[in-house]
């Protein structure tokens, strides 16, 4: 691929600008400009480790397949959240309501988190595709680095040695099945299946106390793939410590635990310290006796030999003080990194407070931002619409991209009364389903968004609703199925600004746009113009009864973009083409969707084994499409698996 359009001015404005020693730069990129293409020019520019951070787990898929593509000799990485469910640890005092950790481990996405700490452990080429998940508490880098096995052919190493290191660095054994993270002893013969892989084991040979041969083969047919002379076995957990320094560790942990039962007893809270302290002590046998314990993460402070108030470590540690940060839909991003400090510390301080663990415990949290801050290096911001905090850094000079490959125009806006505003809709909707082509509305409410497609319907017209009360799955098969033709019309609140991309919509109209509020400011209205970005006929409609400052803006700037990207289209000889998209199917096969429908119809309590056995069937599915690097597919599954397990 040869960047085309504003591309190659971006990148080198980039290039240099980073050249030149600056720390921070914006690239405001219109929908569907490429921005992703120039990030990765820029990247391959300086081949130095880099985090690419976006917002939401799906995005994050979607950019981490690109950049696979993009760098096929680079280790490009993935690292998310890596529970299919999480509940954390809570207590409701109003209710004595405990709530124990419950949580779900995805075993691909652990293995895949692992797969990003020995690439960044090991390569500088290593690029990171992360959400939100980057600034929450891992294992200090540098231990991390030493709590590796090596094993050489004809040297001697104790076998007990190596099977005390497996289970001390997350390895547990396990003679049946041979799962990532486990391993198994037959004589002389032990086969590892480490942590960050599925597509192959290690089986080590030895005669005695001297390794007589390494071999990497295939876990199904049990063929080698290659020999080794050498083999370096890394933990098969991302929280692991020196077995050495636990001594150390448990006897802090029992320090502070005296002092702070004396301090609950002094306060008069005999249920509180009795409960702390019968919780902690078990937790310190465990650790003593293995190594590791459950909720081992509430003792990162000591684990790591942070002090209290430090800052934890976490993925950003691993890439050193030279590396690029590239930030996806900033506007977003920024946002939601200021505001998962917070909701984990109230949720922590109620819980030392009433005995259920230990003030330490708040030490084992995500950075704050101006953590984040200080851990920046050199960093891109990308957004369409950019917040205020990057704008302000680079005191609104960014590097612009808006002229489009493709010669896709920014859409007509045209600014309508309400009045009899969905007779005048319905016109519009009848003019595109005409030519093929799919509307989207955008209501203030969800009340409003069911009216409306009742109102619709009734009149009709193929309509349906997409709000956050609907389940995920459900959500993903609406807009399938708006693209499909099994409806003209989506209805909608929020969800249709990001990451919506349906190059059949021609047409968006908002209603109350001259609204003041968050659904209704300059950014939240230039995101929603360009989801009609991606069609040649592209036109949204303001239904409003007077010009909000925020829609002025938006207008002018949709103009300003309109009128650069003609100018090049005349220049160029460019004729404007919808972009070509193909439909894909959802979630799961036709087979599995049938069945899923007839589950859905039975009543709670009746044909438990035929849910089981769907479940079962899904998780065959999700694990297929992570393997396929399907990782979108598989992470809707994955939510139609907790769906269906929570009704």
């Amino acid at each position: 691929m040869i960047p085309d359009g504003d591309q190659p001015k971006a990148i080198a404005e980039l290039v240099k600008g980073f050249n030149e020693g600056k720390k921070y730069q914006v690239l405001m990129g219109a929908t569907g400009t490429g921005k992703t293409f120039t990030m990765a020019n820029v990247i391959k520019e300086f081949n130095k480790p880099t985090l690419v951070m976006t917002h939401n787990k799906t995005l994050a898929m979607q950019l981490y397949i690109e950049l696979k593509e993009l760098f096929p000799n680079n280790r490009v990485e993935y690292y998310v959240s890596n529970f299919d469910f999480y509940q954390p640890e809570a207590y409701i005092p109003s209710r004595d309501l405990y709530i124990d950790k419950d949580s779900r481990i995805n075993q691909d996405l652990e293995m895949m988190r692992l797969s990003s700490l020995n690439a960044l452990t090991l390569r500088n080429d290593t690029i990171v595709v992360a959400s939100v998940a980057a600034i929450f508490a891992t294992q200090d880098p540098n231990e991390y680095s030493k709590i590796f096995f090596e094993l050489k052919v004809g040297e001697k190493t104790k076998k007990n040695d190596l099977l005390t290191f497996l289970v001390k660095s997350g390895y547990s054994r396990n003679d049946v099945e041979l799962t990532m993270g486990t391993f198994t002893v037959k004589g002389d013969v032990i086969k590892i299946a480490p942590g960050y892989s599925d597509k192959f084991v290690y089986r080590i040979s030895m005669f005695g106390d001297e390794v007589e041969s390494l071999e990497r083969i295939d876990p199904i047919e049990n063929t080698v793939y290659d020999k080794m002379r050498t083999l370096t076995i890394y933990p098969a957990a991302a929280y692991v410590t020196d077995y050495n320094k636990i001594k150390i560790v448990v006897e802090k942990i029992e320090a502070e635990l005296v002092e702070r039962v004396k301090q609950l007893k002094e306060e008069g809270k005999m249920l509180e310290a009795e409960r702390l302290d019968k919780r902690t002590r078990y937790d310190m046998e465990t650790l003593s006796e293995f190594g590791f314990c459950s909720g081992i993460e509430n003792y990162s402070m000591y684990l790591d030999f942070r002090q209290p108030g430090t800052t934890p470590f976490s993925l950003l540690d691993y890439f050193g003080d030279d590396f690029l940060l590239l930030i996806d839909e900033s506007h977003m991003m920024i946002p939601q990194l200021h505001g998962m400090f917070n909701t984990s510390k109230s949720r922590k301080e109620t819980l030392v407070e009433y005995g259920f663990r230990l003030p330490s415990a708040m030490e084992n949290r995500p950075l704050n931002f101006e953590e984040f801050e200080k851990k920046m290096n050199q960093v891109i911001f990308t957004s369409a619409t950019p917040g205020d905090y990057e704008s302000n850094l680079v005191e609104k000079k960014f590097v612009e991209q808006i002229i489009r490959p493709t010669g896709l125009l920014d859409p007509i806006i045209e600014v309508r009364p309400s009045e009899n505003q969905m007779l005048d809709i319905i016109n519009e909707i009848k003019l595109r389903v005409d030519k093929g082509q799919r509307v989207l509305i955008t209501a203030l409410t969800i009340n409003m968004s069911e009216s409306i497609t009742s109102y619709l319907q009734d009149k009709n017209i193929k309509t349906a609703y997409i709000h956050s009360e609907l389940k995920t799955i459900e959500r993903n098969q609406v807009i399938a199925d708006l693209r499909k033709g099994v409806y003209d019309v989506i209805v909608g609140v929020n969800l249709l600004r990001e990451g919506l991309d349906i190059p059949e919509v021609s047409l968006v109209c908002i209603l109350d746009a001259d609204k003041q509020g968050f659904l209704r400011n300059t950014r939240s209205l230039i995101q929603t113009i360009g989801r009609a970005a991606r069609n040649s006929d592209g036109k949204v409609l303001f239904y409003a009864d007077s010009m909000s400052n925020a829609m002025r803006e938006a207008i002018e700037e949709t103009e300003r973009r309109r009128n650069i990207q003609e100018q090049y289209n005349i220049e160029h000889n460019i004729v404007p083409k919808t972009i070509i998209k193909k439909i894909t199917d959802v979630t799961m096969s036709s087979q599995i969707r049938d069945r899923v429908a007839e589950v859905e119809k039975l009543k709670s309590g009746k044909k438990k084994s035929e849910k089981e056995k769907l479940i079962a069937d899904l998780r065959k599915e999700m694990l297929s499409s992570a393997k396929e690097m399907d990782f979108e597919n598989a992470a809707r599954i994955r939510d139609l698996i907790i769906e269906l397990e929570g009704d």
